[in-house]
């Protein structure tokens, strides 16, 4: 089952994984492998930085933002020439900035702009019948429009990238957790049962701040700064 797999060297066990596995809802979602290894959710992952711990992310990253996606427009374009799909994408999501909540003192130098792009799963269409699927992995956000997230972003050659799979988390109505996950929206409650079947040693940033707001998040950012 592919919210099994290890990604980044460790395995999944965060509730949201652990709800969506319980509940069936990967049924129908394609786990989109190869994919690009600077963004969540494309399948394997490398994290190119560890983005599981508060820690992680205020030693790691430039800036940790509440952001909404905008608009979005297909890039990267490849083309098969056998097999079941004519072509994959993926897709340059242009984000506003809602709020910073935490900027490193160590890389100062590149602000976060009041809109920026990252780039994020995208879409694999079948030959014979042309439709369109979302690409996507069972352990992270899409990141689509409509919906909001908090994200630990890093200034690459690459432009803005996430520290990895753990520094993605759906951010709707400033609840960390509720949202879009996977292609599919989650709310708390579907969350808080994942709880019940995710490891009880999670130490994670997104269990600590579950169901919380952003002032849980400053917190325990702070706190991470001051260790």
């Amino acid at each position: 089952m592919p919210w099994n797999r290890p990604h980044g060297g460790r395995t999944a066990s965060r509730p949201v994984i652990a709800f969506v596995a319980f509940a069936g809802l990967t049924a129908g979602v394609l786990v989109g492998w190869g994919g690009l290894d600077t963004v969540p959710g494309c399948g394997y992952v490398s994290d190119a930085h560890p983005s599981r711990t508060a820690r992680d992310w205020v030693t790691h990253a430039d800036h940790v933002v509440v952001a909404t996606p905008e608009r979005e427009r297909d890039t990267g374009r490849r083309d098969f020439a056998s097999g079941p799909f004519r072509y994959r994408t993926d897709r340059m999501v242009t984000f506003r900035t809602d709020k910073v909540l935490w900027t490193s003192a160590d890389r100062p130098g590149r602000p976060v702009d009041k809109g920026f792009d990252m780039v994020a799963p995208g879409w694999q269409v079948y030959r014979q019948s042309g439709t369109r699927i979302k690409r996507t992995a069972p352990d992270a956000p899409r990141l689509e429009t409509g919906h909001t997230y908090l994200l630990a972003l890093r200034w690459s050659s690459e432009g803005w990238t996430v520290l990895g799979e753990g520094a993605a988390v759906p951010f709707d109505d400033g609840v960390a957790g509720q949202g879009e996950w996977c292609g599919r929206v989650l709310s708390k409650e579907d969350v808080a049962r994942g709880e019940l079947f995710s490891r009880k040693d999670d130490d994670s940033l997104e269990e600590t701040i579950l169901g919380q707001d952003e002032q849980a998040v400053r917190r325990e950012l702070d706190r991470a700064v001051r260790k």
